[in-house]
């Protein structure tokens, strides 16, 4: 089995050197769902990386899966000054946290992960979201030629801005058809081989190799919520 789309522990890495290097914060609050592997791995991945760039985590609390009060949480985490909160969840509860947090007078940056991505985000968190940034695969504002082909062309085909999903199955195919032709076979063992060859194969979602354990190793982007809007920040390498 090969991947496409990076690994979650990258993202721990991409969002600490995105909150060093970038946003300049150096003082971090963390808001994990307890119960589910994804947000504490990325939250792990987070703190531990951070620590390591030279920051601080002034606070790391914990919520579950359904919860719909964070005011205890969000009020410890104020009384520590954090510059910025990871928040490494789902958009169910983040669109609740990120209102109860300005309703705190809460008014520093919240951060995340690809747990965000969905329309739902914003009809949940609405105005409170605004300023907030998360690590995703792809963005359909990078200005680079060849994407902007792909929306285009996209657009054109199906009447809609293409997501992220889009973005990766086109990647995948794409890297399918490249495998098959450097094979020059359809036998699937070959076609497998070339596969785990690929290097540099340049995606929509970003400049992709398949590494020794058949992951992709390629950037992440930053997205900044904005009115509703996904605005691309910057894209962040391994």
């Amino acid at each position: 089995i090969f991947r496409t789309c990076f690994i979650d522990p990258f993202q721990g890495l991409v969002m600490a050197k995105f909150s060093i290097n970038t946003m300049k914060v150096k003082n971090v609050a963390v808001l994990r769902d307890i119960k589910n592997d994804y947000s504490v791995g990325l939250a792990d991945v987070f703190v531990e990386n951070f620590k390591n760039m030279g920051g601080t985590i002034v606070s790391d609390e914990s919520y579950s899966e359904g919860d719909t009060d964070f005011s205890a949480q969000l009020t410890s985490m104020k009384s520590k000054n954090p510059e910025a909160v990871f928040i490494p969840g789902y958009y169910t509860e983040v669109g609740l946290i990120a209102r109860q947090a300005r309703k705190l007078g809460m008014t520093i940056p919240l951060l995340g992960g690809d747990g965000w991505d969905s329309p739902r985000l914003w009809e949940i968190g609405g105005e409170s979201l605004n300023g907030s940034y998360y690590s995703n695969h792809s963005s359909m504002d990078d200005p680079s030629p060849h994407i902007q082909k792909f929306v285009a062309d996209y657009k054109a085909r199906f009447n809609e801005t293409p997501d992220s999903l889009a973005a990766g199955a086109y990647d995948s195919a794409n890297i399918l058809v490249d495998a098959i032709r450097r094979a020059n076979s359809t036998d699937p063992a070959k076609i497998r081989d070339a596969i785990a060859q690929t290097k540099s194969f340049p995606g929509i979602t970003g400049t992709i190799t398949i590494d020794e354990n058949r992951n992709a190793v390629k950037p992440a982007v930053i997205l900044r919520v904005q009115d509703g809007k996904l605005v691309f920040v910057e894209s962040v390498s391994p």
